[in-house]
């Protein structure tokens, strides 16, 4: 029976996935924005904490079922909703805008940029190509999905700009281990910030050689 019709418990269906990654990849206006309008570190942060704090407060009314999240958002946001955000975590929006603040602030420009088009491109790809290919499991991952999910990060690691490609190749790969790692911690947060640290890390022992 197809991925739609029977998805794994306590996951959405597979169209459902498709709608909820296409915006997860949208995000990546996020760091081609920081680029491209060639913003400061402090620039960036004032347009991206304002944007949190809102989804943060959006999350919390959608748990607390408040009247502004039946109005205003309920209707685009509910069907894509995971298990585990029904049940009281906050939504992936919400985790990876944190983590763009997070990010931005913690590393030089190209490494954020970089680390957060890892996790927009990777994870899309490991969850989409995991969810349709993936027949050898690990944990709630599979190694088709892992796959996906590196491919995603070196396309990235090959086109992003200002970093010597061994270090994005790198990051591409710290990326897709952590990807492939359940943590008590969104993915969202831990692979930008794990996959930039890596990226800062060698390319200060690099400049140091």
């Amino acid at each position: 029976m197809s991925a739609d019709l029977n998805p794994p418990e306590g996951q959405i269906s597979f169209k459902q996935e498709v709608a909820r990654k296409a915006t997860h990849t949208g995000a990546l206006v996020i760091p081609a924005g920081y680029h491209l309008l060639a913003l400061s570190r402090l620039e960036m942060l004032a347009i991206m904490i304002p944007i949190a704090i809102l989804m943060v407060l959006i999350d919390i009314s959608r748990l607390r079922d408040w009247a502004f999240y039946r109005v205003a958002a309920s209707r685009f946001m509910s069907p894509l909703m995971r298990g585990h955000e029904n049940a009281g975590d906050f939504s992936g929006a919400t985790y990876i805008l944190l983590s763009v603040c997070l990010t931005v602030a913690l590393y030089d420009k190209p490494i954020a940029i970089a680390a957060l088009a890892f996790i927009a491109v990777g994870d899309t790809f490991a969850a989409l190509i995991g969810r349709r290919f993936g027949r050898h499991r690990f944990g709630r991952k599979s190694v088709e999905g892992s796959l996906g999910c590196l491919l995603g990060t070196l396309i990235v690691a090959f086109l992003v700009p200002g970093i010597p490609l061994s270090v994005a190749v790198f990051g591409a790969a710290v990326a897709t281990a952590v990807e492939a790692v359940s943590f008590r911690i969104d993915d969202n947060i831990t692979v930008p910030i794990v996959s930039g640290l890596a990226m800062t890390l060698l390319t200060r022992i690099m400049a140091s050689i």
